[in-house]
């Protein structure tokens, strides 16, 4: 793909329309999901099990069919307890946790009469269809209903959801979003900002192949973080107008989480389950998380840039599980249970599934286990219109963390 490819050319109008400057949850939004053109609307393979296969980043579900399996038990027991019998996946991928889910909560005599998974790429939505085609309950949706009585599963969907970036410099806090990289040959008087930002188009799309399209941008806001991290001593601050603080916040996390327990409360019953990787809220704003959490994931190789390759890698953030919690109470739900993955997936049973299971799928199932893979740093909350005892947190529960 060449610099000026269509996508950074649809941002680029964007950024002229909207003045020069784009906040950069805005940004993330369509290097992401622009229709057609986004990273998960392209049609590319993202999900897989490493670079030979053509993939970008390995979920759990890809890696071994034992994650669905152990969740299944979590949800046959939310079934119990609320009366549900139908399940919601958002951002469903390949399709794999959605066979694997369907496929034990049969085996455990508790199937899902209708499984909703909602998607908004038309290509990811095209390969689930091909591999689900053998469970006729299975629907698709662009949309939550109004009410909604059901168990709500979202794996790895709270990451790929728009932040905004705040950077604090010489103490006073400013959004970060994203303008046009200077171009020769600008006109000397450009009328106004969208002329200026227009003709900043053209030129790039003439004099600089290849350079950089994209630059950071600040603008003081009045936003802040949850927690005002610690000030630089004397020596750290020489670095002049350097930031010395780069982070995120989830409103549009936090709004989803909030929309999910309203249609649950409407619904009368029902639970969710989000998987992701992520923090309580004093980890998250650590004073040794300067930099942020903002991560692309390309060939299985990571990197901070955002800016470069636009619509060919993934661009996410980890999550703040004390913002998503507080999201929820202050929409009606209770709080089930909060834990590593690892916890989690042992509490429902994983190494009973591990012991029947050949050695190949052993390894496999120990790096959603072991804390130097995604045992540790993957986190599991629980919410639900009531509170019961829920299967995933009977040990290691963290709530007290949050």
């Amino acid at each position: 793909m060449t610099e000026n490819n269509p996508l950074q050319e649809l941002i680029a109008r964007r950024i002229a329309a909207a003045g020069g400057w784009l906040p950069f949850d805005e940004f993330m939004r369509l290097a992401l999901y622009a229709p057609g053109l986004g990273y998960y609307a392209r049609g590319a393979r993202a999900f897989g099990l490493g670079p030979g296969d053509g993939s970008d980043f390995v979920t759990a579900p890809e890696l071994s069919p034992l994650f669905g399996r152990a969740l299944a038990a979590q949800v046959a027991q939310a079934f119990d307890e609320t009366g549900a019998s139908e399940v919601w996946e958002f951002g469903a991928g390949s399709g794999a946790l959605a066979a694997s889910l369907l496929a034990e909560l049969e085996r455990l005599g508790r199937p899902a009469q209708r499984y909703v998974i909602v998607d908004i790429s038309s290509a990811l939505r095209a390969r689930q269809q091909q591999r689900l085609a053998a469970w006729p309950q299975v629907q698709w949706a662009s949309a939550l209903p109004q009410a909604l009585r059901g168990v709500v599963i979202g794996n790895e969907v709270l990451d790929a959801m728009p932040v905004k970036l705040l950077a604090r410099l010489g103490g006073r806090w400013h959004e970060r979003g994203v303008a046009l990289a200077p171009a020769p040959c600008m006109p000397k008087t450009p009328e106004t900002p969208v002329n200026r930002a227009q003709a900043a188009i053209k030129t790039k799309a003439s004099a600089m192949p290849g350079g950089p399209f994209f630059v950071w941008q600040d603008r003081p806001t009045n936003l802040r973080p949850p927690v005002e991290p610690e000030e630089m001593d004397a020596s750290e601050s020489e670095r002049g107008m350097a930031a010395d603080v780069v982070t995120e916040i989830h409103p549009q996390a936090q709004a989803f989480i909030a929309t999910v327990a309203e249609r649950l409360r409407a619904g009368g019953a029902g639970a969710a389950f989000f998987i992701d990787y992520g923090f309580p809220e004093a980890e998250y704003y650590h004073p040794q998380r300067r930099s942020g959490t903002l991560a692309c994931h390309r060939a299985h190789r990571m990197d901070g840039d955002p800016l470069s390759a636009v619509g060919e890698k993934d661009i996410t953030a980890h999550i703040d599980f004390t913002a998503a919690a507080l999201a929820a109470q202050d929409a009606g739900l209770h709080v089930l249970g909060y834990t590593s993955q690892a916890h989690f997936l042992i509490n429902c049973g994983l190494p009973a599934l591990m012991e029947q299971a050949s050695l190949p799928e052993r390894a496999a199932a120990m790096k959603l286990l072991a804390e130097h893979e995604m045992g540790e740093l993957f986190k599991v909350l629980g919410l639900a219109t009531r509170e019961w005892p829920a299967l995933g947190f009977a040990a290691g529960d963290r709530t007290h963390r949050l």
